[in-house]
C-alpha cells in the first residue's frame, strides 16, 4: 500500500498548466484502497491538495487565456454598454450582465469611455512597431471613433504597414501603381472584349445609394474607374453586381476625413480638391481589393461562396430557431430568395450607410469577419425579426418582409446588439461544426 507521502505527492498538482475545465468540479475521492482516517485528518489533507480539474488558483489565468483567445471582453464590453446606455434611457436600474455563454467565462468588462479612444488614437499614430494588430483590433471591435477611423481601416485591411515611418512611402507607392493602371486599362473599356463589363458598371452605379452621393458627377467617374480596373484584373471573376455596392463605405469613410459631414449620406465631394480625391480614390480601390481576396469565391461563375453561406446559415437557423425555419419551410419561402441579397452585399441594401460603417469595424476586427463571421450576423439579423416573421401568414407577405426590413432608424445600438448577438453563435457554433448537422 502506498504511504500517505506518495499518495499527497501523486494528488498535488504540479505547476506546470494542466488540462482541465472552467467550471470548478466536486473533487474527487483517491480509487487506492487507503486506511479509513479521522474526518479532521481527511479534511486537512483535501485543503492541502488539489487536483487537475479544480480551477482554484489557477481559475484567473484559465479565464483569460480564454477570454483573450474568444475575444469574448471586447463583445461583453460592447453590449455593457448598450444595455447600461438602454436601462438609463429607459429610467431602469442599470443591469450588470448580459445573457450569454460568455457568463461561464466570468468575463469582466468596463464600459467604453473617452480613455479608450485616446489608446486607439495613440495606438494608430504613434505605433512604430510590426505589429499593433491585435491591439488595435480588440480596440476598433466595437466601433472606431470618427476621427481615426480612416487611417484604422487602412491598417485592419492590410493596406498601410503598421510602422508608421513607412506608411508615407506605402500610400505614395500604391497610389502611384494604381494610376498606372488607369493609364494602361482604362481606355480599353470600349473595346469589344470588355464593352459589356463597362456597360454593366455603368448602369448598376446610377442603382446604388444613397443617391445624393452616386449621383454627383465626380463620384460616377470615380467609382466607374474602381469597377473596371478591378474587373480587368481579375479576370477570374470579372465584374458582378454587387461589388459596386462594396466600393461606397470606403470612400465615405475616407472622403470624411476632409470634409465635415454629419450625415455620411448627403456628402458633397465638390469641395475636395482634385488632388486629394485622386488619393483617396486609390485608396478606395486598393481596400475593396484587399476586402475581395478574402471573398472572392462570392463572385466567380455561379458565386459557389454565396450558394454554400445561404445553405450554411439555413443550417444555422434549423439549430438555433427551429420555429423560424420550420414556419419559413411551412410556407415554402426559400432562404436563397432573401438571404442571397444578404451575402451578395454584405446587408448594405438592409440597413443604412451609418449602420454598414459601424458594421465594418467590427467586420475588419473580426479574423476573417467579412467570409466568416457574416454569416454568424446574418442568423442574428432573422432571427432578430422571429415575431414578424411568425406573425405573417402568407408566402407574399413573408418574401416582402424579409426583403424590406424596417431598419430606416436603426443607429450604432441596434448594430451593437446585433453584433453581440452574432458573436454568441460564433461563441456556440464556429468551433462546432457537428452543430450543423441535424
Amino acid at each position: 500500500m502506498a504511504s500517505d507521502g506518495a499518495r499527497k505527492q501523486f494528488w498535488k498538482r504540479s505547476n506546470s498548466k494542466v488540462p482541465g475545465r472552467l467550471l470548478k468540479a466536486t473533487p474527487k475521492m483517491p480509487t487506492t484502497p487507503v486506511r479509513a482516517k479521522r474526518v479532521s485528518t481527511f479534511q486537512e489533507f483535501e485543503s492541502n491538495t488539489s487536483d487537475a480539474w479544480d480551477a482554484g488558483e489557477d481559475d484567473d489565468e484559465l479565464l483569460a487565456m480564454a477570454a483573450e483567445s474568444l475575444n469574448t471582453e471586447v463583445v461583453m464590453e460592447t453590449a455593457h454598454r448598450v444595455l447600461r446606455d438602454h436601462s438609463q434611457r429607459r429610467g431602469r436600474p442599470e443591469l450588470q450582465e448580459a445573457p450569454g455563454p460568455e457568463q461561464r467565462l466570468k468575463a469582466e468588462a468596463e464600459p467604453p469611455s473617452a480613455s479608450g479612444d485616446l489608446r486607439l488614437v495613440k495606438s494608430v499614430s504613434e505605433s512604430h512597431t510590426s505589429r499593433p494588430a491585435e491591439e488595435l483590433r480588440k480596440l476598433s471591435w466595437s466601433g472606431i471613433p470618427k476621427p481615426v477611423r480612416p487611417i484604422t481601416w487602412k491598417l485592419l485591411s492590410g493596406y498601410l504597414p503598421a510602422n508608421v515611418d513607412r506608411r508615407p512611402s506605402t500610400l505614395q507607392r500604391k497610389q502611384k501603381e494604381y494610376f498606372a493602371f488607369i493609364e494602361h486599362y482604362y481606355d480599353s473599356r470600349n473595346d469589344e472584349v470588355h464593352q459589356d463589363t463597362y456597360r454593366q458598371i455603368h448602369i448598376d452605379i446610377p442603382r446604388m445609394s444613397p443617391e445624393a452621393l452616386i449621383l454627383q458627377p465626380k463620384v460616377m467617374e470615380i467609382f466607374e474607374r474602381i469597377l473596371f480596373i478591378w474587373a480587368i484584373r481579375h479576370p477570374a471573376s470579372g465584374y458582378v453586381q454587387g461589388i459596386n455596392d462594396l466600393v461606397t463605405p470606403f470612400f465615405v469613410v475616407f472622403i470624411c476625413e476632409h470634409i465635415d459631414a454629419e450625415d455620411v449620406d448627403a456628402v458633397d465631394v465638390s469641395s475636395v480638391p482634385a488632388d486629394v480625391l485622386r488619393n483617396i480614390e486609390a485608396d478606395t480601390y486598393w481596400c475593396m481589393s484587399k476586402l475581395l481576396d478574402g471573398i472572392q469565391d462570392n463572385y466567380t461563375f455561379a458565386q459557389p461562396g454565396i450558394q454554400m453561406k445561404v445553405k450554411m446559415l439555413e443550417e444555422l437557423v434549423s439549430r438555433i430557431d427551429e420555429q423560424v425555419h420550420r414556419h419559413l419551410d411551412q410556407h415554402e419561402v426559400r432562404y436563397l430568395q432573401f438571404a442571397f441579397r444578404w451575402m451578395n452585399n454584405l446587408l448594405m441594401r438592409e440597413v443604412p450607410l451609418r449602420c454598414t460603417i459601424r458594421l465594418w469595424d467590427t467586420y475588419q476586427s473580426e479574423p476573417e469577419g467579412f467570409s466568416h463571421f457574416h454569416l454568424y450576423v446574418c442568423a442574428a439579423f432573422l432571427t432578430r425579426w422571429r415575431k414578424e416573421i411568425l406573425e405573417e401568414r402568407d408566402f407574399q407577405e413573408l418574401l416582402l418582409f424579409l426583403q424590406n426590413l424596417p431598419t430606416a432608424h436603426w443607429d450604432d445600438e441596434d448594430i451593437s446588439l446585433l453584433l453581440a448577438d452574432a458573436y454568441r453563435l460564433k461563441f456556440a457554433f464556429a468551433d462546432a461544426p457537428n452543430h450543423y448537422k441535424k
